[in-house]
């Protein structure tokens, strides 16, 4: 049921998620996590600084109420579990930006102020990497 991926910085986009608290999917017929996902590698295809960030996805997160969920997620450090997203272009754009300073974190703790302002009010969870937990 795994499937082996790379280690380095990640972005993990539910690909079955509602598109948003009313419906499923879009008028295409896309769930929001498929919308979301094709937003993240649209944007991430525009601009090669997204380069290091993969952008993978798979079924269900098991945040089913939050929709358009995703989880951001790098080797040894603090994971983030972010959703209630419009699955557009500026999200996706948020979210990348966001993913680049998790990455160049030193733990994934990343500073307020230093948050694109489309992540505000998006985070669910944060996760600590196996064998840690936040101090």
């Amino acid at each position: 049921m795994l499937k082996p991926v790379p280690q380095g910085p990640a972005i993990v986009v539910c690909n079955t998620c509602r598109h948003s608290a009313e419906s499923w999917e879009d008028a295409e017929g896309r769930t929001g996590g498929e919308a979301m996902a094709a937003a993240l590698r649209s944007v991430a295809a525009s601009n090669p600084r997204y380069a290091g960030i993969a952008i993978e996805d798979m079924p269900c997160l098991f945040a089913c109420s939050q929709f358009c969920t995703l989880h951001i997620r790098a080797p040894d450090k603090i994971g983030y579990v972010l959703g209630r997203f419009t699955p557009d272009e500026a999200a996706a754009r948020a979210v990348l930006d966001y993913a680049l300073l998790h990455a160049a974190s030193a733990e994934g703790e990343v500073a307020y102020a230093l948050w694109p302002e489309g992540v505000k009010g998006h985070f669910i969870v944060r996760v600590p990497p196996a064998g840690f937990v936040a101090a």
